[in-house]
């Protein structure tokens, strides 16, 4: 169990598998800088997170709901979690406010695409594993919602991706305790390319590129 004081943000999750160093520059030196990919992103989650909570028939939706987990050590902040009435176990469906039971379903919003690589799948796992702890209810799937193509991603959170999960915030928690940044890589990838803190992360690199892009306008004209 980690104490309040050793909790990590959910998303360093996601940035730490996405790129350590990246992580690091985050949180631990609280280095931050946007591109457009970023900012489109933050006006998506602002939008989200403005949207309160919401009621229709059988189902409720709350966003910026506060999560936390002492067995993972984590805390953040939800996108959305939908609640989900279900009936007892004498079958009342809740309505009188005694019997029924209100199952959470995390979904969280994403700007681009669903992608192969499982960093959204493990965010969105956390945020279930905090949610179970919380309210000791099972959460078996989510979703995630893709700006670009408007649609969700349903996620089954099996043993698997739960497993992964918990592997990824040790190694986060290791990476904060040392408090070292990872050096970074000898030959950009690119997913360096992409990052918003390309320039502040590899500054002799992004200088050389800008003057080879420059030279190039020069040779062409």
């Amino acid at each position: 169990m980690y104490s309040s004081g050793d909790l990590v943000p959910l998303s360093a999750l996601q940035h730490y598998l996405y790129c350590p160093r990246q992580c690091a520059l985050i949180h631990l030196e609280q280095i931050w800088s946007e591109n457009g990919a970023t900012a489109e992103g933050r006006v998506l989650h602002e939008k989200v997170h403005g949207g309160g909570m919401e009621s229709r028939g059988r189902m409720k939706s709350v966003t910026g709901l506060l999560l936390r987990s002492s067995e993972l050590g984590l805390s953040g902040q939800s996108d959305m979690v939908e609640f989900h009435l279900q009936a007892g176990h004498n079958g009342h469906d809740g309505h009188d406010g005694r019997t029924g039971v209100w199952h959470p379903y995390p979904v969280e919003y994403k700007r681009g695409r669903p992608k192969q690589l499982d960093a959204d799948r493990i965010q969105l796992c956390a945020q279930a594993l905090c949610l179970e702890e919380m309210l000791g209810l099972p959460v078996p799937e989510g979703a995630l919602y893709y700006g670009k193509t408007r649609r969700r991603e349903v996620v089954v959170l099996d043993t698997a991706l739960r497993e992964m999960t918990r592997r990824v915030a040790g190694e986060v928690h290791a990476l904060f305790r040392s408090g070292v940044t990872p050096p970074p890589p000898v030959v950009p990838s690119g997913g360096c390319m992409q990052c918003s803190l390309y320039d502040l992360c590899m500054p002799q690199t992004a200088e050389k590129d800008a003057s080879r892009y420059v030279a190039s306008l020069l040779e062409n004209t």
